[in-house]
């Protein structure tokens, strides 16, 4: 029996490891004791709790607590404490997964005491290191022994820094191994999408038709806090929802809501508050989220998850940053990168809305990536 300590911080990471989790009680419980640690990154009942509760993921072991702060203070916070976590776990390996600062925090922490890293959804590059996720993500995969990509740009990118897909065990992160592993979160996916369909009610709330409204998901820091981008964003939407008169729908975290009014114009504001096609809603459940993509027209999002999820479900996608770290869906042209550009995203929606004979070859694995990362981790043991 190996012991594996995994980290999550953020909500994207709960679902993440639904599926890790998942497949260890299914499979391999009496091989793997898993131990969570919640770091409190992010965390409150309505966007951390219920999400345990709904998709039967165990209550994390421990909560650090460390909630919101600056980059650095949260970071430092989380590697103190995580630090203490390991020591006195002493696991065998910690999981990360993706590229919060909870990552960050995790691959530095466990390096230092030489504890093992499998970092999930490694390879992937914006290649724009501006963005605190690029830094988080890269220092994840070199200090990390085992890493495992979605998709095969991922495991490229992983080449093109030196990582070698054929090293020969015993793995160490001078010596890591390299998976092309599928999705965990094409998994849950294809295992939640049914069950979301009996659970949620939010078609009925909002009386919302199938594939009659487009769903947004805008909450990063450089769209939201940069009065022009934002402006931008919104500007386009509320002349594609005026013009077309159709229903967008935007479950917005909290912050995002509260930072409308502060960096829109009064005029905007006004106008996008007011316009009836135009549903700002309160952060949805992940059964929720999975019922909206699915039945939506189109989706426009700077979520990188949210990108796939458009992908999974055949849904285009509008990309409202400068790159994507998903290469693959916009070479297949099932989604189109508009940055913080209204004329752009104005003519991706046109582009889309006049077309219906868009592909989705499977690029993101076979919906068994959770299974087959036990089963390498239990041969690196």
């Amino acid at each position: 029996m190996i012991k594996i300590v995994t980290i999550i911080g953020a909500r994207p990471q709960i679902i993440k490891a639904a599926a890790v989790s998942r497949a260890i009680r299914k499979k391999f419980s009496d091989k793997i004791e898993e131990i969570i640690i919640h770091t409190g990154q992010h965390y409150d009942d309505n966007m951390s709790k219920v999400f345990f509760e709904e998709m039967d993921v165990p209550e994390p072991d421990l909560n650090l607590g460390v909630g919101s702060a600056s980059h650095g203070k949260q970071t430092a916070a989380m590697m103190e404490k995580i630090e203490e976590a390991l020591l006195q776990e002493k696991p065998d390996f910690i999981i990360l997964f993706g590229d919060t600062n909870s990552t960050l925090a995790g691959s530095v922490a466990a390096s230092k005491i030489h504890i093992p890293i499998v970092h999930i959804e490694a390879g992937l590059r914006s290649f724009n290191k501006s963005m605190p996720e690029e830094i988080n993500r890269i220092v994840c995969d070199h200090t990390s022994t085992l890493l495992f990509t979605p998709t095969r740009t991922g495991l490229n990118n992983l080449i093109n820094e030196g990582f070698k897909p054929h090293n020969n065990p015993p793995f160490t992160a001078d010596n890591p191994g390299v998976f092309h592993s599928g999705d965990v979160m094409y998994d849950n996916s294809i295992y939640f999408a049914e069950l979301a369909k009996k659970k949620s009610n939010i078609l009925k709330e909002y009386d919302l038709q199938n594939k009659e409204f487009i769903l947004g998901t805008i909450h990063r820091d450089n769209n939201t806090d940069i009065p022009e981008r934002l402006s931008a964003i919104f500007n386009a939407i509320n002349e594609i929802a005026s013009q077309n008169e159709i229903n967008v729908v935007l479950p917005l975290h909290p912050r995002t809501y509260k930072i409308l009014k502060q960096n829109l114009t009064s005029e905007l504001y006004l106008s996008v508050i007011n316009n009836p096609f135009i549903n700002i809603i309160p952060p949805v459940s992940f059964f929720d989220m999975i019922v909206l993509e699915k039945n939506c027209k189109l989706i426009m999002t700077d979520s990188g998850g949210v990108q796939k999820e458009a992908y999974f479900f055949q849904k285009p996608g509008i990309i409202l940053r400068s790159e994507t770290e998903w290469v693959e869906i916009v070479e297949n042209g099932t989604a189109v990168v508009t940055d913080a550009n209204k004329e752009n995203i104005i003519n991706a929606f046109n582009h889309f809305n006049t077309i219906d004979d868009l592909t989705f070859p499977p690029v993101f694995g076979d919906g068994f990536a959770s299974e087959f990362i036990c089963r390498e981790i239990l041969k690196a043991s």
